[in-house]
């Protein structure tokens, strides 16, 4: 096929992905039509399929409400939060020690200031989840407000674009919340200790969703795993985060269908990157984790094909050789630069376990995350196809030449 081809072919997958409905969120009927459609299309190249599903959990939000006397305010529910419908006296706070020292069981808690300068990981992230971040999920749990207001505004250091961000994004944090912009939350402040209304219509689903995991020359003692995560973050068609990198995968199986080396090839749609559970790339650690002494390489795979700038690729635990190899046959693709590591992708998960990796991602990943990443604006327009062909194309003559 020739490289025109695959582009057409590119888009076309694009644009499926981007398409489902409501988005591909993992646990949602668009997630699942999404991994159908990649299982589908995979298999047809003679791979051999798992796609066994897991437990996870999806949100419904049908919006949110604050009123205070004869004034409403613009707030929106936080991912995953739980409903409620409550009447309470508005306490506010922007220090850990003024939460510390607040009276707020049973009342509505405004955060703002100081207090939310970061997103929150979720309680029970097992990869990441700093020291403060716990103490202070404990400490909101041990206060018991009835809901929680948090006040944000978009930072340079935050992942995604989104403005105002959630602080608290966690389906195991059961004190129902929303966010607002900082000057929403400066303007609330002025009416501490008033009685204020929210009403957040939203609801917890329980859910099932799957990685697809394809397999060639299964029999082989190593293997190279090439990855990218199919999920999107909420309300987001996911172009670039991360139907790209769905998209190659896709596009380097085909190239790859016929390869019959000493390695077995594992291409793995990994489902909850973008979820606060991380549900697929712990079930693969709990399926898969046995194995991951036998992996010779990973690669993964997330926002490239950006329409302005180049791929970038970057090593993690890599020997020498496989580094030069690696090195050698990119020269040869144009749209390839070296990038400098990243810590916050699918790769993480073999890294930790010091499995050699490289990280394929956009050259201007960091004006993708201000202006794009985990919003509306993420969308098939922003993708150059014949970009996801190259990288692609660079995959496959990297595992053939391993």
């Amino acid at each position: 096929m020739s490289p025109n081809e695959y582009a057409t072919k590119a888009s076309a997958y694009l644009h499926t992905l981007c398409a489902v409905k409501p988005n591909r969120r993992t646990g949602s009927p668009g997630n699942r039509q999404a991994t159908e459609f990649f299982a589908r299309a995979i298999a047809a190249f003679g791979y051999e399929l798992d796609a066994t599903p897991f437990d996870t959990l999806d949100h419904i939000d049908e919006g949110a409400v604050l009123t205070i006397g004869a004034a409403d305010f613009e707030v929106l529910t936080s991912p995953y939060s739980l409903g409620t419908d409550v009447t309470a006296e508005l306490i506010v706070v922007s220090t850990v020690e003024e939460l510390e020292e607040a009276e707020c069981a049973g009342q509505v808690l405004l955060m703002h200031g100081p207090i939310c300068a970061e997103q929150l990981m979720p309680k029970n992230f097992v990869f990441y989840n700093p020291e403060h971040h716990q103490q202070l999920i404990a400490l909101l749990e041990s206060k018991r407000p009835a809901a929680i207001i948090t006040a944000t505004e978009r930072s340079p250091d935050q992942v995604g674009a989104l403005n105002p961000f959630p602080l608290i994004v966690d389906g195991d944090f059961n004190i129902p919340n929303v966010h607002c912009r900082d000057s929403v939350g400066r303007e609330l402040a002025q009416s501490q200790g008033e009685l204020c209304h929210l009403e957040i219509r939203a609801e917890r689903l329980p859910a099932k969703a799957s990685n697809v995991i394809a397999t060639l020359n299964g029999g082989a003692e190593r293997k190279i795993v090439l990855t990218a995560h199919i999920d999107a973050y909420e309300d987001t068609p996911g172009a670039s985060d991360n139907a790209s990198g769905t998209v190659v995968l896709l596009l380097a199986a085909e190239m790859l269908a016929e390869y019959r080396d000493e390695h077995a090839l594992e291409i793995v749609a990994f489902n909850g990157e973008d979820h606060y559970s991380a549900g697929g790339q712990m079930d693969y650690l709990r399926r898969y984790g046995e194995q991951l002494p036998s992996i010779f390489l990973a690669v993964n795979i997330d926002d490239v094909g950006y329409k302005k700038g180049r791929a970038a690729y970057s090593f993690y635990e890599c020997p020498e050789p496989v580094q030069q190899q690696a090195v050698q046959t990119f020269s040869g693709y144009p749209g390839l630069c070296p990038g400098d590591p990243w810590y916050n992708g699918d790769h993480m998960i073999f890294v930790m376990s010091q499995v050699p990796a490289i990280a394929f991602t956009a050259e201007l990943m960091p004006e993708l995350m201000k202006t794009v990443t985990h919003t509306a604006a993420d969308t098939p327009d922003l993708i150059d196809p014949r970009k996801l062909v190259e990288v692609a194309a660079a995959l496959n003559a990297l595992v053939r030449a391993l």
